[in-house]
């Protein structure tokens, strides 16, 4: 029988749709007035699965899928329009590596604001901090104001927390851009020691294949808010490819 403590993240009959206008005017007048026109956009339709920990699982889909709007659903950035979501444990999500930061504090002051949105203890975070600090490589920039980092710096000082405060679900959008060629490598490097060598619960969002049959044993497809097939990785990449063909 199958353990409720053994699913991380679960969706029951979830729907969101949102409201479209046709510009910001429009949109602020509705909040006065709900008979302002507007037209809806079913992002994600009826969806229902369950993520089990230590599952590893490749989300495939076209632009416009509805990948992204799950995504921000299990990080909480928005909540669903009908339907229930379970998620059970620290997620660490590598979407917008940038997001959390005070311009004004120094890349140091910063590890703790995160850590303390991602749920962690000043204790826990100082255990991790110098490890943090050794994987970004900005070396004595640490000790200067986050707005005087290029984007690059900032975006490896952002994966470095994600990836070094032992997420119990990690979520990794494709966009592992972070850095020189040989920083990504260091990336993918260290997202397989998380998810090989410790019960870790990996969503992976890509239309890389060939990457995510690396990290994933199961995959699902997304087509037009709707999940068409979830199963095996290699049958769901032969899902995939096919619906690019039509």
């Amino acid at each position: 029988m199958e353990k409720q403590k053994d699913i991380v993240i679960k969706f029951d009959h979830v729907t969101k749709t949102y409201k479209l206008f046709k510009n910001d005017k429009k949109r602020l007048l509705y909040t006065f007035c709900k008979k302002i026109k507007y037209t809806e956009k079913r992002a994600v339709n009826d969806v229902t699965f369950k993520i089990h920990r230590g599952d590893s699982v490749a989300l495939f889909g076209r632009n416009g899928a509805g990948k992204s709007t799950i995504l921000k659903m299990i990080t909480g950035v928005c909540f669903p329009t009908t339907g229930e979501i379970t998620v059970n444990g620290r997620v660490s999500a590598l979407l917008e590596l940038t997001s959390g930061f005070d311009p004004e504090f120094t890349g140091k002051e910063n590890i703790y604001l995160k850590g303390q949105l991602l749920g962690l203890k000043d204790k826990e975070i100082k255990e991790l901090e110098q490890e943090i600090i050794d994987f970004a490589e900005i070396e004595e920039y640490i000790d200067q104001p986050v707005r005087t980092y290029s984007s690059g710096m900032k975006a490896r000082l952002g994966f470095s927390i994600n990836v070094n405060i032992r997420p119990e679900i990690l979520i990794v959008d494709e966009a592992l851009s972070v850095g020189d060629e040989e920083f990504r490598r260091k990336c993918v490097r260290k997202i397989n020691e998380i998810v090989h060598n410790e019960n870790v619960t990996l969503l992976f969002v890509t239309h890389a294949t060939g990457v995510a049959k690396d990290f994933c044993k199961r995959g699902m497809v997304m087509e037009k808010g709707i999940v068409t097939f979830d199963g095996d990785i290699g049958d769901a990449i032969n899902v995939y490819d096919n619906s690019l063909t039509k």
